[in-house]
């Protein structure tokens, strides 16, 4: 039997605060691993008022333009799951990639069950810290991306853009897996 290709799909969002519903997912940037000019990216309109001052001053983005020109959460779901499928044929599947992961599926995950009633990445993501953490058995605080940057050496950088983000993300899961992850 042929196993499962896995596509490796690096996703970064960017939100008005720590947690779905309370919170609203402000943007989603996403792009394959292994070939990050294969991505999508989009605003969404704000699905609460509530935000942490923290997370919007981070981000440049504010709640006001956002309800203005970003688009209903349906809709940037739904074209974010035709993205996914574009990406598969018989027998792939997409496999979530994250930088501190349960931050950004629990949004992804919250947004693909409200607006379309599941979730094309299914119940689990993979985390790019807890990866380098078990192939380096280095502590906790050495997964920051700063830190992991320091030796792997990526060339682009992550600024909060989520696109930007999902790339940079990709581009650090690339190399951990090329300098410690055995085939």
């Amino acid at each position: 039997m042929k196993s499962q290709q896995e596509i490796f799909v690096s996703v970064d969002i960017e939100a008005s605060g720590p947690i779905p519903e309370k919170y609203s997912m402000l943007s989603v940037g996403a792009c394959v691993t292994s070939n990050p000019s294969k991505n999508f990216s989009c605003y969404l309109k704000p699905i609460s008022k509530e935000f942490v001052p923290e997370a919007l001053k981070v981000t440049g983005l504010s709640l006001e333009h956002l309800q203005e020109e970003g688009i209903e959460p349906i809709e940037a779901m739904t074209k974010l799951k035709v993205w996914l499928h574009s990406l598969t044929e018989t027998e792939e599947t997409v496999v979530f990639v994250g930088f501190n992961a349960s931050f950004d599926w629990s949004f992804i995950n919250y947004y693909f069950h409200k607006f379309l009633g599941g979730n094309p990445f299914g119940i689990s993501a993979l985390d790019i810290k807890s990866m380098y953490f078990g192939a380096t058995n280095c502590t906790w605080k050495s997964t920051r991306s700063s830190e992991i940057a320091k030796i792997v050496k990526p060339r682009s950088l992550g600024d909060h853009n989520a696109l930007h983000d999902a790339i940079y993300q990709a581009e650090l899961f690339e190399l951990i897996r090329k300098k410690f992850v055995k085939n």
